[in-house]
């Protein structure tokens, strides 16, 4: 009987000092954490017991609080963005308007007929730079909702390709310049939308016309049951151009800023082609930069015999 009264109380004095132990760690606990929601610090929960559920409670709560702290990095990334891209459009639309304003300050002060002409053309192509500019923003949203759906079928990329090509022989001549195209004979079907292709292409056209120095290369071909269509430009300052960035929204190279494009360009062309289930490449070699586009051939079905 002595030994078990003896038992019970070392038992009921284990106890007590157990929980007088677990009392101390809790508010140890809440100081902590206390510390950590006042401050910005990488500290981490402890313990003080070598008790299993309390060291398995502590992972837990740390596991927690670092999930936390990747969240509010990646919201402090998403604000630090947000803001650059305000700032950004603020820039590019600001240019446009502030340029129409000043013409048409001339052209209310002009006395020639020359003179009026000169005025409106540059006043017309002011307002065709800011609808691209506007067009652009309202693809690119369209493109960040995740519920927005295209409708797919059955696509001739090769026609797709010449179309836009030739779309462009204006613009071309404009600049002087003489591409070098390089396209397969025939038919190339995929599954895709021929409205996103030929935006895609003229994307990527775009964007060499407007960053290229001399030269533009046109290639349109199939290699191993994939379609591929090749845009690669002259490019004066290839040290300025991050490939790994080419495809982000608003990227421009310094030198290349201007105020006929938002920066939206091949971002948008990365998008569209995305949501068609291709793919999408940028390569800089030498003073070469090269984007490429590249689908499954959709082969025709057969009939059963």
């Amino acid at each position: 009987m002595l030994i078990w009264a003896l038992a019970a109380t070392a038992a009921a004095i284990i106890s007590i000092i157990l929980l007088i132990l677990c009392r101390r760690q809790i508010r140890k606990i809440i100081r902590q954490l206390d510390f950590l929601k006042n401050n910005q610090t990488n500290l981490r929960l402890t313990s003080d017991l070598p008790l299993p559920e309390f060291n398995d409670l502590i992972d837990s709560v740390n596991d927690v609080l670092d999930r936390e702290k990747e969240n509010r990095r990646e919201t402090q990334k998403e604000e630090a963005q947000l803001r650059e891209t305000v700032t950004n459009l603020s820039h590019d639309i600001r240019t446009p308007l502030t340029s129409l304003d000043g013409y048409f300050q001339l052209l209310s002060t002009s006395g020639s007929e020359e003179e009026h002409r000169k005025y409106t053309a540059i006043i017309q192509s002011r307002i065709a730079s800011l609808k691209d500019m506007l067009e652009e923003l309202f693809t690119y949203a369209r493109l960040q909702d995740a519920g927005y759906e295209m409708d797919l079928e059955r696509t001739d990329f090769a026609g797709c390709a010449f179309d836009t090509t030739f779309s462009f022989y204006d613009e071309f001549q404009k600049k002087g310049i003489e591409p070098q195209i390089d396209f397969c004979e025939g038919h190339l079907f995929i599954l895709g939308n021929a409205e996103a292709i030929r935006r895609a292409m003229q994307n990527m056209i775009k964007n060499a016309l407007v960053h290229g120095s001399s030269s533009i290369s046109l290639t349109l071909g199939e290699k191993d049951g994939i379609a591929f269509f090749r845009c690669s430009n002259n490019t004066e300052h290839p040290e300025e151009i991050d490939i790994s960035q080419v495809f982000t929204r608003f990227y421009k190279a310094d030198s290349a800023r201007t105020h006929t494009s938002a920066g939206l360009g091949l971002s948008i062309a990365g998008g569209l082609v995305e949501r068609m289930g291709g793919e999408i490449h940028a390569d800089l070699e030498g003073n070469t930069f090269m984007v490429e586009i590249r689908f499954p051939l959709e082969r025709p079905q057969q009939n059963p015999s």
